[in-house]
């Protein structure tokens, strides 16, 4: 059952876990009640043992126009964090940070904190009909939600450079090219192929998802060698559950495994 906040939209589908923007007659522009919402959506999906992926969409023709910086720009210029301090944080930068995966489908007009949640999404599917644009830069500030962190990490330097310091926009194209995005779909198919995906997802082990995102972390984080050193340690202990003995016996007997995530 879809469950409707004042800016937001959860739906449990089996172990995938729905959270959609609304706001969409602001363009789902980002008030301080949408950060907060979307906080704690992300800290029930992350704290709820039955939910193995979740999904971040938008309703609406666009994904979000950025921060409402009328209300939200005096927030942080008083010092005032964007999300409550018990939540997990949706852009992965401070405090409780969520162990298990989110794909997220973008549209249409997706900018500054867009961008930001698609970088600290784990698989990114977007519209072709989307633009994209971190235009910080041209309203005096600087992208401070994780994108010149994990932009340049993830494009290389010279194409996140190119639109952090310019501001330009791009479109879904642009962004699959320097690896922004890892799928394309026609308009409105977006949230369909990203509901796909964390369907797969969310059959597999989850213990062994968590791991792998754990390992992955840690590599870009703290370098391969420190990833290397916890490789075996991390392997032992997933040996040891219920869920490994499941993917043997699934292999022997020729069947589909049925992941309990013990």
């Amino acid at each position: 059952m879809t469950e409707a906040l004042a800016t937001l939209t959860t739906e449990a589908q089996g172990h995938v876990w729905l959270m959609g923007l609304n706001r969409a007659t602001k363009r789902n522009a980002f008030n301080l009640q949408m950060l907060s919402e979307l906080a704690r959506a992300m800290t029930e999906y992350e704290e709820r043992d039955d939910l193995r992926c979740a999904v971040l969409f938008a309703h609406g023709d666009h994904f979000t126009a950025g921060l409402d910086l009328a209300e939200v720009g005096p927030a942080v210029k008083g010092g005032q964090p964007l999300f409550p301090a018990d939540s997990v944080d949706p852009l992965g930068l401070y405090g409780k940070v969520r162990s298990k995966p989110l794909v997220i489908a973008v549209q249409g007009w997706c900018l500054t904190i867009g961008i930001e949640l698609s970088l600290a999404a784990d698989i990114r599917v977007a519209a072709s009909d989307t633009k994209f644009g971190q235009i910080e830069i041209k309203r005096g500030i600087f992208p401070f939600g994780g994108a010149t962190l994990r932009m340049p990490q993830m494009t290389g330097w010279g194409n996140a450079m190119r639109y952090l310091l310019t501001g330009d926009t791009f479109d879904a194209e642009e962004a699959f090219r320097i690896g922004m995005v890892q799928e394309v779909t026609k308009p409105g198919q977006q949230l369909e192929r990203a509901l796909a995906i964390a369907q797969t997802i969310a059959q597999q082990a989850p213990l062994g998802v968590q791991a792998t995102l754990a390992s992955s972390r840690t590599t870009l984080e703290q370098g391969p060698q420190q990833a290397a050193q916890d490789l075996l340690s991390q392997a032992m202990t997933l040996m040891e559950t219920e869920d490994a003995l499941e993917g043997l016996m699934s292999f022997v007997e020729r069947r589909e495994a049925k992941f309990q995530g013990n």
